[in-house]
């Protein structure tokens, strides 16, 4: 009876560099063909899985410096990374673009994109759904790229279980809470209640962000310079690593101005 029930297992529209985008189909087999199945299956897996560097994600609260960091990392390695566009349902902040800084969706566009499958991650962040589609980190691993991921909290939660992912996870803490609520306040793009929201939030993602084990590491961006590199150090040496495992990807440096 046992030989009834095995099951066979077969890939089928899979991208070479996306791991993510794989989707399975599941067929009753005898052991035979469920035995070459898998083998095959597992063949074609372990080969996809050295073929792109490390995602990295990037978290931290609101105002920690993110953003500012990441400009000076695509600035210093222009063929290194490549930013996977994340979807929002909150409305675009002056000067952002639809497609370059987020995919701005509906509520209802997004609740639909979610039950068909169609994202790694989700995350509902100050009364407002953000999420990281399977497409967006498919379209950067195309070009080679290590694709980043700036997501929230529990978009981490997620990913960082994933064992086909395999990201590189780096925490941006910021000075104190007052800092960032100094800083948040000077973007000026928040009302009050919408700010104390987010300082609410930092202080849960500040706790969890320096909790041991739930980050390869914690940047603390009391100084923007010895910040960037700690960032920056710490992913060379990994990319660095990954090269040596066979891993094509490019470290090309730009020299940049001390600022």
């Amino acid at each position: 009876m046992l030989l009834n029930i095995l099951k066979r297992v077969t890939i089928r529209n899979c991208s070479a560099s996306n791991l993510l985008i794989c989707q399975t189909n599941v067929e009753s087999q005898s052991a035979p063909s469920f035995s070459g199945a898998f083998t095959k299956a597992f063949s074609q897996l372990s080969g996809m899985v050295k073929q792109g560097p490390r995602p990295l994600v990037i978290c931290g609260p609101s105002g920690s410096g993110k953003s500012t960091l990441l400009k000076k990392l695509f600035k210093e390695f222009p063929e290194t990374f490549g930013f996977s566009v994340s979807h929002t349902t909150r409305k675009p902040r002056p000067g952002e673009e639809d497609g370059v800084h987020y995919h701005f969706v509906s509520v209802e566009e997004m609740q639909a994109a979610i039950e068909n499958g169609e994202f790694i991650e989700t995350a509902v962040f100050s009364g407002n759904m953000y999420g990281t589609s399977k497409q967006a980190v498919e379209n950067v691993q195309q070009q080679g790229k290590v694709c980043v991921l700036d997501i929230e909290i529990e978009g981490v939660k997620q990913v960082r279980n994933s064992d086909r992912l395999n990201p590189l996870l780096v925490f941006v803490n910021p000075p104190s809470i007052a800092e960032l609520e100094r800083r948040l306040r000077g973007r000026q793009t928040e009302t009050e209640e919408s700010l104390q929201k987010r300082l609410n939030t930092a202080r849960v993602e500040i706790e969890y962000g320096s909790t041991p084990g739930n980050f390869d590491i914690v940047v603390h961006n009391s100084n923007l310079k010895q910040a960037y590199a700690a960032l920056r150090d710490f992913i060379v040496r990994e990319l660095e690593t990954q090269q040596n495992q066979g891993i094509n990807v490019s470290l090309t440096r730009v020299a940049m101005n001390e600022d």
